[in-house]
């Protein structure tokens, strides 16, 4: 879990701030879609489409895009196929990343994330290549400030999560992706504000990174993979060491 936060975390931070807001927007819309289509259009039977929902409003996507993606879901407007997708490959020093994604046309996609992976010096591998290193969960994280970290693990327990950790200013719940929905329906029940929900990958095994340019190209390709428009997680199975972590960060 660690590989996946440590440089996420620097990520979601940066994100409302330089992230493409069209880019951004698209993806969001692209959740509302599915999280739509799967359970229904109706925010309060659909605790999926009410984290999306949440988590678009957070960025300002407009009322009337947030209203488009749920008819687009329910078949009302305009309907698009979204196919999912999984991409792997070697990042700089060997470092594994898994891209996971909705697009409309894969025939666009897969190339876009091949030149991506090429242009950050790594290179896209074949299904499996890396994915033995990751395990499938739900991660909800929810702001440190809400509750207790003994409420916190008693939470956790009740909902059914595998585990609950403090990482930064975050709480961050991890369970299986078969029990996501119903953990999230109970952390939202049992009073808390959802920041961010996501089935990802985590790795089982991470590499620590003690060299600052091999850091910089690492984040330089899993920044360009999350900005993409087509992918909507990115998980990498590395941490970097604290002082070149402070390097970067005051670059």
């Amino acid at each position: 879990m660690s590989g996946h936060s440590h440089w996420a975390g620097i990520k979601h931070k940066k994100a409302l701030v330089d992230a493409k807001r069209g880019k951004l927007w698209s993806k969001l819309a692209k959740a509302i879609i599915v999280a739509a289509k799967q359970g229904g259009g109706n925010p309060d039977d659909n605790i999926r489409l009410r984290a999306a929902i949440d988590e678009a409003k957070a960025v300002s996507l407009p009322k009337d895009n947030i209203m488009r993606a749920i008819k687009r879901g329910i078949g009302e407007l305009d309907p698009v196929e979204l196919q999912e997708v999984l991409y792997e490959g070697y990042g700089p020093d060997g470092v594994a990343v898994m891209a996971s994604g909705l697009t409309d046309n894969t025939n666009r996609t897969a190339p876009e994330i091949r030149k991506i992976f090429e242009v950050c010096g790594g290179k896209m591998g074949q299904p499996g290549c890396v994915g033995w290193n990751f395990d499938k969960k739900g991660v909800i994280e929810v702001a440190s400030d809400q509750k207790g970290e003994e409420e916190m693990m008693d939470l956790a327990v009740e909902a059914g999560a595998d585990d609950v950790e403090l990482q930064d200013d975050v709480y961050k719940f991890t369970c299986a992706p078969e029990a996501f929905d119903a953990v999230l329906t109970f952390l939202t029940n049992a009073g808390l504000a959802v920041e961010h929900s996501e089935v990802t990958y985590i790795p089982k095994d991470v590499m620590t990174i003690s060299d600052v340019n091999v850091a910089r190209k690492a984040l330089k390709l899993t920044d360009a993979l999350d900005e993409h428009e087509d992918i909507q997680s990115v998980a990498a199975n590395f941490v970097i060491a604290e002082e070149i972590l402070a390097q970067l960060e005051n670059e």
